[in-house]
């Protein structure tokens, strides 16, 4: 459970980080998903989904 929340707390982190950094390009990059269709945005996230599945079961089984 404590890894858990640790992951959740530097997911805030680095999403804080980037609004912080990057204000204007977060509000050109939402824009730009607003505008791209669903299909899309649901095969990337199953890739980044995957990609973030194995390295966590990479890192896990070292």
């Amino acid at each position: 459970m404590g890894e858990l929340i640790t992951a959740i707390g530097l997911l805030f982190f680095i999403e804080g980080l980037f609004l912080a950094i990057f204000p204007s390009r977060i509000k050109n990059m939402l824009e730009l998903i607003k505008n791209t269709p669903e299909n899309k945005l649901r095969s990337f996230g199953v890739v980044f989904l995957i990609i973030g599945f194995l390295i966590i079961w990479y890192i896990k089984s070292l």
